[in-house]
């Protein structure tokens, strides 16, 4: 937020016209458009079922997002490719670094970075779907954000798919590989989570 003399130096060089008025107490200010997205984004995130994760990981671009329902969901959508696709290139780390691990648990890596990889590319088939999206009317607004929708759940679908395959893993006792994965799987599946209920919003009145 501007400091409140920069924003009445900007009045007073831009808008001479304008009659002078007292400023108003602190509490009674008017807020800044990045307060308003600020809000925006807390009220969109209430949708969500992690909503703190929701704001924390989106509160920062609220200069881009705005008031757009739209922007939020593409934001959302670019936030959860980069996690996955930096837990796709960790999982890919842990294989190659394990090249002579039991059985059970390279078929799992590899089957993972496989379904992570699936999951990555739905994730930009939705990013794709919502672009330009603000442009659109009626029947092509429907059927593009159920096409995002589509894609979205499917990445969800793949998430938990990498998880079910370290269930065998290290013999029904602990694995440090298994649990390392399937921490980092979960919070991930968090973001798509969330970034998957902001497309619903497009079109359930949210």
């Amino acid at each position: 937020m501007l400091p409140k003399s920069l924003f009445l130096l900007f009045f007073f060089l831009f808008l001479p016209l304008v009659a002078c008025a007292s400023v108003p107490p602190p509490d009674l200010a008017p807020m800044s458009p990045d307060e308003n997205a600020t809000e925006f984004i807390r009220a969109r995130c209430g949708l969500t079922r992690y909503p703190d994760l929701c704001f924390t990981s989106l509160s920062s671009y609220a200069s881009a997002v705005q008031r757009s329902p739209v922007q939020l969901a593409r934001l959302a959508t670019n936030v959860t490719l980069a996690r996955l696709c930096a837990l796709r290139a960790h999982v890919s780390a842990l294989r190659r670094a394990g090249a002579g691990a039991p059985r059970r648990e390279a078929a799992a890596l590899r089957d993972c970075a496989e379904q992570l990889g699936d999951a990555a590319d739905q994730v930009r088939r939705t990013a794709a779907e919502l672009r330009g999206l603000e442009a659109l009317v009626g029947m092509e607004v429907a059927w593009r954000v159920s096409n995002a929708q589509t894609w979205m759940s499917a990445a969800l679908t793949n998430e938990d798919t990498c998880s079910d395959g370290f269930r065998e893993v290290g013999g029904g006792g602990t694995s440090s590989i298994r649990t390392d994965v399937c921490r980092r799987v979960g919070r991930v599946k968090q973001y798509t989570s969330n970034d998957l209920a902001l497309v619903n919003s497009l079109v359930n009145g949210g």
